[in-house]
């Protein structure tokens, strides 16, 4: 099991930093090996999943497929609302087939992944077996993914590495930038 070192980790927030969010996912990779499940393609919801689809498609040499689901947009990405699954998932070539393994960042309520394997049962007659794999499976959900890494019995909010861009505006970019080269420079001086 990987420690999460942050200090500002409680019950309630778990701030993971990119070091530990790749660990975690090689950990999920490792898991999913070891299982002896095979698979032929693997199916990543986006955005949450596609850092870890992508790092699991280069660890298994399969191509990426992608769906694209969104249902935190209310305040500010806080809160979950509406869940919205697109028509259609984008892969480069061929029909989703076989086994394929679904893989997200985490399962919160279980109300995505539920639906997206209801959605790809509907859909996706020449889907075989499913199964899903995400890093964080919160105590709260109603569904048990298949592969995870890290259970989180009291439901922390996650503070994953790349939500500083969330805040960053083209407009601003410029002052994001010279600050985080003003900031690479002191670390350089400790």
């Amino acid at each position: 099991m990987i420690q999460m070192t942050d200090p500002r980790n409680d019950d309630k927030h778990l701030w993971v930093g990119w070091d530990e969010y790749h660990r975690l996912i090689e950990l999920l990779a490792l898991k999913v090996h070891e299982s002896r499940w095979k698979f032929d393609q693997i199916l990543c919801l986006a955005r949450g999943g596609l850092r870890v689809g992508d790092q699991l498609s280069r660890i298994y040499d399969l191509p990426l497929a992608i769906l694209a689901t969104s249902s935190y947009r209310e305040a500010a990405g806080t809160e979950q609302g509406e869940l919205d699954i697109a028509q259609y998932i984008t892969m480069t070539r061929g029909e989703l087939s076989g086994n394929v393994l679904l893989v997200d960042d985490l399962v919160d309520s279980g109300v995505t992944l539920a639906r997206v394997q209801e959605h790809l049962k509907a859909r996706y007659p020449a889907v075989t077996g499913v199964r899903s794999a995400v890093l964080w499976y919160k105590g709260c959900s109603k569904v048990t993914p298949d592969y995870f890494v890290q259970h989180l019995p009291t439901n922390p909010w996650i503070h994953q590495p790349f939500e500083e861009w969330d805040t960053v505006r083209p407009h601003n970019l410029g002052a994001w930038i010279k600050r985080g080269l003003q900031q690479a420079q002191q670390d350089s001086q400790k």
